[in-house]
């Protein structure tokens, strides 16, 4: 006699069985359970900060350095002026039929942290022009607890992205959101990739699980089932995974985190990337060995909402072959 698995009875067991036809058995325990083992630390056996908005004395620190610098109001007002940046992508091997074709890049959107910021992301992408939308993570204001307003925040924003939106999960995000996203028409690519079908030829997304705090991506097996001849673009929430991911052979790879500093030195410098790389692949474009990239400085704010000489942005990237 077959036996038939039992329905699950409790939100938590629901949350988990769905997690499992989703990631598999293994990926899913192992997700929720690193979640579960730092949601309630500091400090990590290396000495790092696990949730550095924990450390309230931070937040009065760097809100009282620009009080004190008549700064303050200024920094807040421009983190709500978001602006479109414009920037090419030039592949000698692009198809003709994917010629001009338009990227959005969302990231670091942090959709509970100010609403006044979150209605100012949402109007403006509204009135943009695009043919694939992406976002590379950091969905939610804090690294921990409820998840429910910035599932919220996504809802709304969702209604004003055409298409299809792809997705993957930073290190703000907890596996928890993966199922309700998906439920409102986001496609999350957990360590996976997607064919984009245009004109008649493909364009390869592949994404991965967030590389910066839980450390669970896999370059891999997101990659395994892309064809070669066909473009390539990676979504990763960090830049971190740059060197692992130009031996992969992606053509792109798109990514934040960075906030590209948030509150910088007058030119843009920032004063700290939280990030574990080089400065160059830290802030906007760069390409290491044949693989191009772009490190957005994101459309949110973390830990305080605050911007200095680092505005907020949208990335508008254009596929092109360059020059005729």
């Amino acid at each position: 006699m077959t036996q038939v698995a039992p329905e699950p009875q409790h939100d938590d067991e629901l949350l988990e069985y769905r997690l499992s036809l989703r990631l598999g058995p293994i990926h899913a325990r192992q997700r929720l359970g690193i979640e579960r083992e730092f949601e309630g630390r500091l400090i990590d056996r290396e000495g790092h900060f696990c949730h550095i908005e924990k450390w309230h004395s931070i937040h009065g620190i760097i809100r009282g350095g620009l009080r004190m610098m008549g700064l303050l109001g200024r920094a807040r007002n421009n983190a709500r002026r978001i602006r479109t940046v414009p920037h090419r992508f030039i592949l000698q091997n692009l198809p003709e039929e994917l010629e001009g074709f338009r990227i959005l890049h969302l990231t670091d959107l942090h959709v509970d942290m100010d609403p006044e910021a979150l209605n100012a992301i949402i109007d403006h992408v509204a009135t943009l022009d695009y043919d694939l939308c992406v976002l590379t993570g950091d969905y939610r204001k804090l690294t921990w607890g409820p998840i429910e307003a910035s599932l919220e925040g996504m809802r709304r924003l969702r209604n004003v992205i055409t298409g299809t939106p792809l997705a993957v999960l930073g290190n703000h995000d907890s596996i928890r959101m993966l199922p309700g996203l998906e439920d409102m028409g986001y496609k999350v690519l957990v360590n996976e990739n997607t064919a984009i079908n245009h004109n008649g030829t493909k364009l390869y997304v592949a994404g991965v699980d967030d590389g910066h705090f839980y450390k669970v991506h896999n370059l891999q097996r997101a990659a395994e089932g892309i064809e070669p001849g066909h473009p390539s673009v990676l979504l990763s929430h960090t830049p971190e995974l740059y060197l692992q991911a130009a031996h992969t052979g992606y053509d792109i790879f798109l990514c934040g985190h960075t906030h590209g500093g948030q509150i910088c030195l007058p030119g843009g410098i920032p004063i700290l990337l939280d990030a574990d790389c080089p400065r160059f692949v830290g802030k906007g474009p760069w390409q290491h060995m044949d693989m191009q990239g772009y490190t957005s400085c994101g459309a949110g704010t973390s830990v305080v909402q605050a911007r200095l000489n680092c505005p907020p942005e949208v990335n508008m990237h254009t596929l092109t072959r360059g020059p005729t």
